[in-house]
């Protein structure tokens, strides 16, 4: 049985995600960081996992055994005009998004690289396929690992291993605005305030979304695809974006 290891599963893509793999018959792993009963099904694992914690990374690495494929989700966000982003805020996102994505990734390589295979898949977002405003610190956090991904796919390459993007679009079901510690009106500040207006209407009425279900079917795309193809997009808008 094929072993996966999901981070960020406490809601939206990654909760979605882990029940996807269980249901196709693999063992899924969970991680969180703080494992709640009754979130997941029976019989998947759960794991505490804080990717931000190099010893938190190392206990669960070590806790989860042989792991087939890695998806790293976790994530926090940020909306609003980067004049008004707090600086020590922008920092957490990049410890979140992209340090914590390429410190999983450095701990399950050895492991991989033993068995000569293994697939790794980073989730970014389509703000990465199309420049989207209010959105500049957390495009950047995903922006590098994009890069990184695509680099990293030579290298792993070489050793029987894949790296593999999955780019999900704009998902209001999700609780992407509501992971964030302050308010959104906060980040708009009066002098944006015009600006902003016309954005936020156009996110209250998109003309196409993505869904939970979206990713976690891109996301085992992904996983199962033997082929070297890099970026996967999730959701209607993320593929419109891609076309």
């Amino acid at each position: 049985m094929n072993t996966v290891l999901i981070t960020g599963t406490s809601s939206g893509y990654g909760l979605e995600t882990a029940r996807y793999f269980h249901a196709q018959g693999w063992q899924a792993i969970a991680t969180m960081r703080t494992p709640r009963d009754g979130l997941l099904p029976e019989g998947l694992r759960i794991l505490p996992l804080d990717v931000t914690d190099p010893a938190s990374i190392a206990a669960t690495i070590e806790a989860a055994g042989p792991i087939d494929v890695l998806v790293n989700n976790a994530g926090i966000g940020l909306v609003g005009a980067f004049e008004a982003a707090p600086m020590d805020y922008v920092r957490k996102l990049f410890d979140t998004n992209t340090f914590g994505t390429m410190a999983m990734v450095q701990a399950v390589i050895p492991q991989m690289r033993a068995r000569r295979s293994g697939v790794i898949v980073n989730v970014t977002s389509s703000v990465t396929l199309a420049p989207m405003p209010l959105a500049a610190a957390y495009t950047a956090s995903k922006q590098a690992i994009e890069g990184f991904t695509g680099s990293l796919a030579h290298e792993l390459a070489a050793f029987g291993m894949r790296a593999k993007l999955v780019e999900p679009g704009y998902a209001p079901t999700t609780r992407f605005s509501q992971n964030i510690d302050f308010a959104i009106e906060d980040m708009i500040p009066e002098a944006y305030a015009d600006f902003a207006a016309p954005i936020f209407a156009a996110f209250a009425n998109p003309p196409m979304t993505t869904k939970e279900t979206d990713v976690a079917e891109a996301v085992f795309r992904a996983a199962t695809d033997d082929t070297d193809r890099l970026r996967y997009p999730a959701g209607a808008d993320a593929v419109a974006l891609e076309a």
